[in-house]
Order: C-alpha cells, then structure tokens, then sequence
C-alpha cells in the first residue's frame, strides 16, 4: 500500500485551500505553503506549516505539490508560466494535484508539461468541505492509487473518474447541475410569491416535494433573510458555469438552460455584485419580477 508523502507543499491557501492543507497537517505532513497572501496563510503557519516566499520556493524539493487556484488563467500563469517555475522545482517524480476548478484542455496541458519533466500530474477538483468535502480525479490511475493516501486525507470521499481531465469535466457538469438548478428554484419561489404564497411556507414545502434539491437550500438560509450570504462568492460560480456552458458548447452537448444561468450570473456580476454571495443573483430575479423573496 502506498505510504503518505511527508514532504508536500500547498500553493494558493485561499478559503478552499487552508481548509485541505490544514487536513494535511492534522495527517502529519510536513507541509509549506504559498500564497499571495500571507495573512491567508498564517492561521496554517500557527498551526506547524512552513512558509515559501514563492510557488517555485515552497514547490522546490516536495514529492508531493498541491494548487488551489482562482481559476484556468492563474493556474497556466502558475504551472505553465516562467518556464515551468513550479514544475522545475519539485523532486523527481513528484506528483501535482491541481484542485482548482479548472478548464479540462488546461489540466491536460498541465499534464502533458509534468509528463515530460517526469512529474505526474492529478487533476482533482473538490466539492464541499472537509469532513464531508468530495473529491473528482482525472489521470494515470496508477498515480491515482499512488497519491491516494493524500487524497483520502482531505477529501472524505475520492472518485477516480477517468484520465487527465476527466475530473475537471465531473466538477463542471455538477456545477452546472447545482447553479442551473438554483436559478429554476428561485423563479418558482417568485411564481410562488406572485401567486399568493408566503415564501417561508413554500420553503417548507419544497424539501418534501419533487422540488428538493441542494442548491435549493441556499434560499432559506440566504435569500428570505435578504443576507445573500453563502461560502462562495457569485464571482466563482459565474467562473464555473461559464466554464461548463463553454465546455458543453465544444462536445456539442444541450445547453440551453445553462446559456440562461450564465447570462444571469454575468448580469448580477454586472450590476456590481460578483463579491458577495453567490446567492445574490436572487436580487437581480426579484428586481425582474418586482417582488422580494422575505419571510412574511
């Protein structure tokens, strides 16, 4: 069975990041960390890690070298920028599992550049957060099998999904999935609202209907408060459904109803919002109908 790598490095410890490289730490890992931020890296660096002044310093050496990145621009300008900073650095052999959502021809680009400088390379997107965060995994299923202790570490549960890219093609079509759903479940809020209904009486209702969903309960708990507040921004679902409807447009897959999500995410990110919860797109489907969603 394969052992934990101990020497790792986490680059981009953002709000999804901190959270899998402090499991890393809890697992033992002698762990140094990157980011633009320090400030994002100091509860980790009180918690034992190690701190690099670069991605290529913290990546030099490791065998094991984890990215939690924005999104495909930064993780090219990261792993495929400056002649390959992060990639020349790290130890022979050493696997890359890249976490960021990402475009699948980006990650396998990425992979192609590790392959050839004797790296392996996994993309491994992630949804949710640990204890209960999963995990989606494109590429050599040997390496898979081999990186599995570090992956079982973060993620509670750990798909392999297929070769590289495939992971980042699982993470988008159940982003698409989640984010087009929410935009259905608040227009029939709203149908509901026009038609008399109090919105805290549906909301009761849906949960026990054929109108359940996950991304239904953001509305509960973030839009008949008015808070609009959730774990992720609009800025980074915006990211992810324009990046599944671009996907879905190159495989010539149906993708009507995502073409409408997509245009209202852009709308909402216009109107200023792209920093606040991804919830608030509510806000720009109750200025539509001329209602808000509020408990009454």
């Amino acid at each position: 069975m394969s052992k934990l790598p101990q020497r790792q490095a986490f680059i981009g410890v953002g709000t999804m990041g901190s959270l899998m490289a402090g499991c890393l730490l809890d697992a033992g890992v002698e762990l140094t960390v990157y980011d633009i931020r320090r400030a994002a890296a100091e509860p980790l660096l009180q918690q034992g890690a190690h701190w690099a002044d670069s991605a290529e310093a913290a990546a030099a050496g490791c065998e094991m070298v984890w990215t939690s990145l924005p999104g495909p621009t930064q993780v090219e300008s990261v792993l495929l920028g400056d002649e390959f900073g992060v990639l020349a650095t790290m130890a022979d052999g050493a696997v890359l599992v890249d976490t960021t959502t990402n475009d699948p021809d980006v990650a396998r680009r990425v992979a192609v550049a590790c392959a050839e400088r004797g790296l392996s390379m996994l993309d491994a997107p992630v949804s949710g957060r640990p204890p209960t965060m999963t995990m989606m995994v494109g590429g050599d299923e040997a390496v898979f099998e081999q990186a599995r202790p570090a992956l079982d570490a973060v993620a509670a549960q750990v798909f392999y999904v297929g070769p590289s890219g495939a992971g980042c093609v699982a993470k988008l079509a159940t982003q698409y999935m989640g984010y087009t759903n929410l935009i259905a479940a608040i227009e029939g809020m709203l149908i509901a609202k026009l038609g008399g209904v109090d919105p805290a009486v549906l909301a009761e209702i849906v949960p026990v209907s054929a109108g359940a969903s996950r991304a239904f309960n953001s509305i509960p708990n973030a839009v008949l408060d008015g808070s609009y507040q959730a774990g992720g921004t609009l800025d980074i679902v915006a990211k992810d459904v324009a990046l599944a409807c671009a996907l879905a447009e190159r495989l010539g897959a149906p993708s009507a109803t995502g073409a409408v999500a997509d245009a209202l995410y852009r709308r909402a990110q216009q109107a200023g919002w792209g920093g606040e919860g991804y919830p608030v797109v509510a806000r720009l489907l109750e200025e539509m109908a001329g209602v808000e969603l509020r408990r009454e």
